[in-house]
């Protein structure tokens, strides 16, 4: 399990849900289990755990737990498949955002920077859109527009400019013939660093990561039973914007309406400041340096 992935702050997050041994509580992130098999460990016999994962790869890790379901389906879709097996209300929800460590890990799918592999970076296989595609087949307005929004590339037009460019001569198919072609743009210091925004930017684009983890923070508070708790642990600032202004407003942008006495409409609360990993753990797992959990829990129960 680990060596699939080595679960990120795993203690801080899975205490952050105030287990309830009879309670109901879902794994949006499934992975290698690491996180699941701790709530697991925390639950009663009555206790009930579903995980959400919809890479294929993940099903290796499934756990024989009559208490635990395994649903492979991306967590966008969390309300219609836990009403599918008669769950209208859970106690919390945990996520451990972004990719993991076996999707980097596996060279063929595409999503690390260390290895030659095709453009790939789908999460789902089954997805039609690839890197490929991004990379190949956007307009050059819109490739810049993905790596200036989501790469947060401030020479963003400059990179689609290049990418346009020789993609009219020869299609640009592995990760290594990506950077080839922006090596100019890549000084030795900061190689590293640019060539993760960019491959940052095309796959949030491929996925849609930050579509799906709008549609899965809308549909929180009427999933959550009364005092149900979100822990979750993001691992860049667009993930963790929406995160921290969702939980703050219940918006993604402004700010609530008030009402005639001033008082707003606000479904969560914060529970509690950011946590980051403990120097100890980065050291164990370099990958956890950039991981933020924050913690929220319904005000009261939804009435819809």
């Amino acid at each position: 399990m680990e060596a699939y992935h080595n679960p990120v702050l795993l203690k801080e997050s899975v205490d952050a849900l105030n287990i309830n041994p009879n309670g109901v509580y879902v794994d949006v992130t499934f992975g290698g289990g690491g996180h699941s098999r701790e709530i697991l460990s925390r639950l009663g016999s009555k206790g009930r755990l579903f995980a959400f994962d919809q890479d294929p790869d993940a099903e290796i890790n499934k756990i024989e737990d009559p208490r635990f379901t395994l649903i492979q389906e991306n967590f966008r879709y969390i309300a219609r498949f836990l009403r599918f097996y008669g769950v209208l209300k859970v106690d919390g929800i945990l996520g451990d955002l972004g990719v993991s460590s076996h999707q980097f890990n596996e060279a063929e799918r595409g999503f690390s920077t260390r290895f030659d592999a095709e453009l790939d970076m789908r999460m789902n296989k089954k997805n039609e859109l690839s890197a490929y595609d991004v990379v190949n087949t956007y307009s050059e307005e819109r490739l810049s527009n993905v790596l200036f929004q989501y790469g947060e590339l401030r020479n963003a037009r400059t990179l689609a400019a290049k990418i346009s460019e020789e993609r009219k001569v020869e299609k640009i198919v592995t990760s290594f013939r990506l950077k080839e072609v922006l090596q100019a743009f890549l000084p030795k210091a900061k190689e590293h660093k640019i060539l993760a925004q960019i491959f940052q930017a095309v796959r949030i684009e491929v996925n849609q990561e930050l579509e799906v983890l709008k549609e899965f923070l809308l549909q929180t508070p009427n999933l959550l039973a009364a005092k149900g708790r979100l822990s979750l642990i993001s691992y860049h600032s667009l993930e963790d914007r929406l995160v921290k202004r969702f939980f703050k407003n219940g918006l993604f942008e402004g700010e609530p309406e008030k009402d005639f006495y001033g008082n707003t409409n606000v479904p969560l609360k914060n529970l509690g400041k950011m946590i980051v990993p403990s120097a100890e753990e980065i050291k164990a797992n370099n990958r956890a340096r950039s991981a933020k959990l924050r913690v929220a829990e319904l005000k009261s129960a939804s009435k819809k």
